[in-house]
């Protein structure tokens, strides 16, 4: 009997690995097609699934510029994915009692200013700030585009900012916010008394058998390079070495395919490690999916969860969670119920790249059961009361929302038998009835979008972004303002730039000093242009320039407008003047009360 023993576990071994090495040889050959094609220079990937465990893959270079291959242990960066990590740190001290979901969080970090409309019914809650419905922006432009940061930089000090502003109601709605990652973040060290770092790394990753990743920051070069880090590249396969931000809890994390492999099983089961619970199982339940916000109560059960968030796309639903940092892009997905999940970083950030194809890619690969979509429902009664324009109910950047609220304007249409989206900028879309409130985009297997009532207003959500109904009146105001303003300036422009070419314009003219603070916003161009895209965030020779300009321009014209009276005898056509400078300053006026004037890109 001895003789057959290794025949028959080699056929064995064979039989149970061979055709996911097939596989697996195929989808590295799909993948190695699809980044030529994209022009990308390189992925690594990790493939779950309960017959053969953690499976990883990778194809292209890890760096273009000295042609490097990638591995299946290259280290990757991934951006935001790094906050379903943070998270389950978070959960970890719920679990241990040292924190609770429902923790205030002026109370956890009372050296924080909150400027909350809401705080003495709905404070904002540790819950909040996982399930990203604080109410708070995304981020500042120094969070993320700065060379000024330092990975050794205190985490309030990086923070940098005053009273922390609350935008909408607590727990009413999904409003993605890297700021609040960096809030746990400090929570983190409140309770712990050390570098959320040094304390993720050795009581999550190092428990859950991550040894190859960190929370610490990592690069490709300088003092302490990491040799086994894949390079960050852009358009054209630009390389660009990784740099601290300000902002490092929401997207710092250094990690191979194998670890987020392990990271996954550990999402997908019940929150124990050897037999003994490290993450309470309730909470498990709650890491992804929509809880208590408008939307939820209003029937979409899609949206954020503690830590993840659903995904319907390509026939199958998942609880993922996407990642973008400098010269990265990722895709973390998980299917619990087939027990099944995917990983995939790709060392490139191209703005046009089809990053999906490479999600579709892995789908296919794990082979999970593909849904078609139910027939349609019969639609509200009162569908012809939603029509009419819907704006976005916030801003990544706050200090951009006048530019959201008036240049990503969607007009929403009943055709019949369809709810028609037509946005301003970016595709249509067209949403079958799935009964009562709730509607689906097509190719999607369940209710995508909802229309409800929240805080008195109509507003349409599909669980991640949430616009409300805005009167017509009110938008045309604001079209008109913004075209007259233009217009105003567009001939203080034209009309001063000619009277200068005749030589008829001097420092005391109407039209003199209006036109120099029009041609000052012209001043900052070049400065941009030599800069890193990088200082965008940061107190430079540009953004100083710029926010001179934007500061100066209002002063200038109403000057202009004071000179006006002594001067109508001296001009040519003053009622012209008045009228385009009147224009400039009404919208220039709405500008500085929506944040926009002056435009500080560094506060």
């Amino acid at each position: 009997m001895g003789k057959w023993c290794v025949p028959i576990w080699l056929l064995l071994v064979l039989g149970w690995f061979g055709p996911a090495a097939a596989a697996s040889d195929q989808l590295q050959a799909q993948f190695e097609h699809r980044l030529q094609q994209a022009g990308l220079p390189g992925a690594v990937w990790t493939l779950v699934t309960p017959e053969a465990g953690i499976l990883t893959g990778a194809a292209g270079q890890s760096d273009a510029t000295n042609v490097k291959p990638m591995m299946r242990d290259t280290r990757v960066h991934v951006g935001s994915v790094a906050k379903t990590a943070l998270a389950m740190g978070v959960l970890r001290l719920v679990t241990r009692g040292q924190l609770s979901l429902d923790s205030e969080l002026a109370d956890l970090l009372p050296a924080l200013r909150f400027d909350n409309p809401w705080q003495a019914t709905d404070p904002i809650r540790i819950r909040h700030l996982l399930a990203h419905t604080a109410g708070i922006e995304n981020f500042r432009f120094r969070h993320v585009f700065s060379l000024r940061a330092r990975a050794d930089l205190p985490l309030g000090e990086a923070l940098g900012m005053g009273a922390l502003t609350v935008r909408a109601r607590p727990g009413a709605r999904y409003v993605y916010s890297s700021i609040g990652y960096h809030l746990l973040g400090m929570v983190i060290e409140a309770i712990t008394r050390q570098r959320y770092e040094t304390w993720l790394d050795a009581e999550l990753l190092q428990p859950l058998g991550m040894h190859d990743s960190t929370f610490a920051f990592t690069s490709q070069r300088g003092a302490g390079a990491d040799p086994r880090l894949a390079m960050g590249h852009f358009e054209n396969r630009a390389a660009y070495p990784a740099i601290p931000v300000f902002a490092r809890p929401a997207t710092q994390f250094t990690t191979t395919a194998a670890d987020m492999g392990r990271l996954a099983l550990f999402l997908m089961g019940d929150g124990t490690l050897g037999g003994k619970p490290f993450v309470d199982a309730a909470l498990m339940t709650a890491l992804s999916g929509a809880h208590d916000t408008d939307a939820f109560r209003a029937g979409l059960s899609g949206g954020h969860g503690l830590a993840l968030s659903m995904r319907d796309r390509h026939g199958v639903v998942g609880d993922c969670h996407p990642g973008t940092t400098i010269g990265f892009q990722a895709m973390f997905c998980l299917y619990p119920r087939e027990g099944k999940a995917f990983f995939v970083a790709m060392n490139a950030d191209v703005e046009n790249a089809d990053y999906d194809q490479f999600n579709k890619l892995l789908i296919n690969a794990l082979r999970l059961p593909v849904a078609s979509a139910p027939d349609s429902a019969a639609p509200p009664a009162d569908i012809a009361a939603w029509e009419g324009l819907y704006v976005p109910t916030w801003s990544a950047v706050a200090s951009l929302a006048w530019i959201d609220t008036v240049f990503n304007v969607v007009d929403l249409r009943w055709d019949g038998s369809r709810l028609q989206l037509a946005p301003f900028q970016g595709k249509p879309a067209s949403l079958q009835p799935a009964g009562g409130m709730l509607f689906r985009a097509n190719g999607r297997i369940g209710p995508s979008h909802v229309l409800l009532t929240s805080d008195g207003e109509r507003m349409l959500s599909d669980g991640l972004r949430s616009y409300r109904k805005m009167p017509l009146a009110k938008l045309m105001w604001l079209w008109a303002s913004a075209a007259s303003g233009a217009a105003g300036l567009l001939y203080v422009l034209i009309r001063g730039g000619w009277l200068l070419a005749r030589g008829r314009l001097h420092s005391t003219s109407t039209l003199g000093l209006p036109l120099a603070g029009v041609l000052m916003l012209f001043a900052p161009m070049p400065f941009f242009a030599g800069q890193s895209f990088m200082q965008l965030g940061d107190f430079t020779l540009a953004s100083g320039l710029l926010a001179f300009a934007t500061a100066a321009l209002p002063c200038a014209i109403v000057y202009g407008l004071l000179r006006l009276p002594a001067s109508r005898r001296r001009v040519a056509h003053p009622g012209l003047d008045c009228a385009a400078m009147l224009a400039a300053a009404q919208w220039l006026t709405v500008l500085a009360a929506w944040g926009m004037l002056p435009f500080i890109l560094w506060r």
